[in-house]
């Protein structure tokens, strides 16, 4: 029969308030290893955090606000009841810590557990009657951001939800090619898994879902290891997993990707993006899916794992520009991240003013990379960012290029000293950047020793994804005025982080924070461009700012430094340059446009649950593309797309070819690095102009620097 709103009430009545058919759960007590290790971790917090965090009644509700939105952020487990029992101790896990007293956190954790497993139980049932069919056909939508929701008060606000969310999950698998039983079966699956893992939970899973809901209100890069999870590090921090090079945390209930390690698998691959979400991972090419959602990051971590040059298939979810989730299956490699494959390179291009043509050296930067071990051993012939941006900025001297950009877009940092060091070719001598410990004691060591190896013109390229050393270098050359930053706002991770043991498992606190030599930190804002271009990332969702508890941007005192160029009186001119251009530029015009499709759509609260609207929102939005693309494609002189279909098979073979091919510097089909030549060739013509011809401390060897 047809499953209608009327039998879903009749259900919901039938229900007892607290339903459940399984035998009770086996109680999780918690240990004195544990007990001991809570005492520890707190004793270290105290003393080594550098934010001044006390641990008081102020903080103990927002531990408890914050353990019940890491166990149930979508609002879908929990009656208000629940939490109206728990806030009875919101004042007192200050001190329950203190004593090392889990029985509280435990007592919520078993409330927790007991809902899932009877509402994983009902949902089961519902999904294998047979008399019952999910609709798709209705006016219903689910709502997708639930954390500012109420917790439910009846049983029926339960069902409600539970119903749309099962039915959405069954939609979104039909929408990905799947029969109705087909997507029936997966999401009983889901279920099933997840029920299991639920089932099978131990102590020291708890306890780190505890630890960590409290570590992570000091700030988001504080976290607890617990003894498995340490050694999961431990290899990550070797750089010798053999996997496919991402960074994944936790989200809801989701394994969502964090950033792609530059030049491992899955960044080669180029099919895996930062937001995508892991919903089941498959071992080779024949592999069946295992279905992932609810799994811990930990066991997850270990089914992507692999030996080199085995495949694992993603099947993963994101959010297109409707707002809707779309599903793909990505193939990757398992691989071992090398230096070479993260290793600077070099190209050339010409850029003509109408006047004349400059010729511009492209440096891209992935990671500022170092091979410690040869260095160690002294190997004079050791790798590193620096050695080798050294030796191609020789190269492109000897080529008699104009002006350097050095693209550090999508550099997520890598070693402080190779940001020093990378600096040190640029300026002359001077400090790079401050370092401020809890106690306030500021090191200012971190300086360039030598003169600048290139003198010429600079420009800086970054985006959202630029973090940690990147913005340590770029923040140096804004502060010394030594060239342009041009891009979106980088990332903003200012803070620096150590691992300390602990009675059990391992600590892993931000202990100091990095500031320019302005005085101006780099945490939560980042560097903002001085000519800003569209950011193909949404700032509220990727970046240190889209973190709960982050620390805030703040300012310590400046230190003396050069200022080599005049920019503030070239930068008005040279962005009203480039907004002139980028009016008339067809692939310009067509990334701006792209972004604002994104942004259009970003505010969506819910999804409809219809399922032919879907399509045609869907449909909408491709053909939408299409016309887009059309529009850039007739101002190039080219062919537009004669139809819907050939714009898709195009757009799948371009996204197999760019992932079939190792990355290279591709100017012709990078609009923003074109036009940051275009903006080089702007920078270089003021800079010969005679109104300009003592901007430079570089070209007037008379005039001395000027100091802040």
């Amino acid at each position: 029969m047809i499953f209608s709103r009327a039998l879903l009430l009749l259900i919901m009545v039938a229900l007892p308030f607290s339903s459940s058919y399984s035998a009770p759960l086996e109680i999780i007590e918690y240990s004195k290893t544990q007990s001991d290790t809570l005492r520890d971790l707190i004793s270290k917090l105290n003393s080594r955090h550098y934010s001044d965090t006390r641990i008081d009644d102020q903080l103990s509700r927002k531990f408890l606000d914050h353990y019940l939105d890491t166990l149930d952020p979508s609002r879908m487990y929990f009656y208000q009841m629940d939490v109206d029992g728990f806030r009875k101790d919101a004042l007192k896990y200050d001190d329950y810590f203190k004593s090392g007293n889990l029985a509280p956190a435990f007592k919520v954790y078993s409330v927790f557990r007991q809902r899932v497993v009877s509402r994983l139980e009902l949902t089961l049932e519902l999904l294998r009657d047979p008399t019952v069919k999910f609709e798709f056909n209705n006016n219903d939508e689910f709502i997708l951001d639930r954390k500012n929701l109420p917790w439910p008060s009846t049983l029926a606000e339960v069902e409600e939800s539970w119903y749309q969310r099962t039915k959405l999950s069954i939609l979104n698998e039909k929408l990905s090619g799947k029969t109705y039983e087909e997507a029936v079966e997966k999401v009983e699956k889901r279920y099933v898994n997840q029920l299991n893992r639920i089932r099978q939970q131990e102590s020291n899973d708890v306890f780190e879902i505890i630890a960590n809901a409290l570590t992570t209100l000091y700030d988001p890069h504080t976290n607890y290891f617990s003894p498995r999870t340490s050694e999961n590090f431990n290899i990550s921090m070797a750089l010798k997993l053999e996997g496919i090079g991402a960074e994944l945390k936790t989200e809801d209930e989701f394994t969502t990707v964090v950033r792609l390690v530059v030049g491992g698998p899955a960044d080669k691959q180029g099919q895996l993006k930062p937001k995508d979400k892991i919903t089941s991972v498959g071992q080779g090419d024949e592999g069946e899916m295992v279905d992932v959602i609810g799994h811990r990051l930990t066991d997850v971590v270990e089914l992507i794992r692999g030996k080199k040059n085995t495949v694992v298939k993603l099947e993963v979810q994101r959010t297109d520009t409707t707002g809707n989730e779309v599903s793909r299956i990505i193939r990757i490699v398992r691989d071992e991240v090398k230096l070479a494959d993260r290793a600077a390179q070099k190209a050339v291009f010409e850029v003509a003013d109408g006047e004349e043509l400059y010729k511009i050296g492209v440096i891209n930067l992935p990671a500022f990379y170092i091979d410690f071990d040869a260095y160690n051993r002294r190997d004079p012939n050791y790798t590193s960012s620096t050695r080798d941006v050294k030796r191609l900025l020789k190269e492109l001297e000897d080529e008699n290029v104009d002006g350097v950009i050095l693209d550090l877009r999508n550099n997520g940092g890598g070693s402080l000293t190779e940001a020093t060091n990378l600096t040190d070719l640029f300026i002359d001598q001077g400090p790079v950047v401050q370092i401020r410990s809890p106690g306030g004691r500021i090191n200012r060591y971190n300086h360039s020793h030598a003169k600048a190896t290139y003198r010429g013109p600079l420009i800086v390229l970054v985006n959202r994804l630029s973090a940690s050393a990147s913005e340590i270098f770029a923040g140096a050359i804004q502060d010394y005025k030594r060239g342009l930053i041009i891009g979106s706002q980088s990332f903003g991770k200012g803070t620096v982080q150590s691992v300390t043991p602990l009675h059990s498992g391992k600590l892993k606190i931000t202990e100091s924070k990095f500031y320019r030599v302005s005085g101006d930190s780099t945490q939560h804002r980042g560097i903002v461009p001085d000519i800003a271009f569209p950011s193909q990332y949404d700032i509220e969702e990727i970046g240190e700012s889209a973190y709960d508890n982050a620390l805030p941007w703040d300012k310590i005192h400046a230190v003396p430094h050069a200022q080599y160029f005049q920019l503030g009186a070239f930068v008005p001119e040279l962005t009203t340059l480039h907004e002139k251009r980028a009016k008339i530029d067809p692939d310009f015009q067509y990334l701006l446009s792209e972004v604002a499709m994104i942004q259009e759509n970003k505010e969506r609260k819910t999804v409809s649950l219809n399922e032919a609207k879907r399509i045609k929102e869907k449909e909408d939005i491709e053909r939408k593309a299409m016309e887009l693309d059309n529009r850039r494609r007739k101002a190039k002189g080219l062919e537009p797309y004669a139809s819907l279909d050939a714009y898709k098979a195009i757009q799948e073979e371009e996204e197999e070819l760019a992932a079939s091919e190792p990355d290279k510097i591709d100017v012709a089909s990078d609009p923003l690095l074109n036009e940051s030549g275009n903006i080089m060739a702007d920078f270089i013509r003021l800079l010969n102009s005679q109104a300009h011809q003592h901007a430079s401390t570089f070209d007037n060897p008379n005039t001395q620097p000027i100091f802040e």
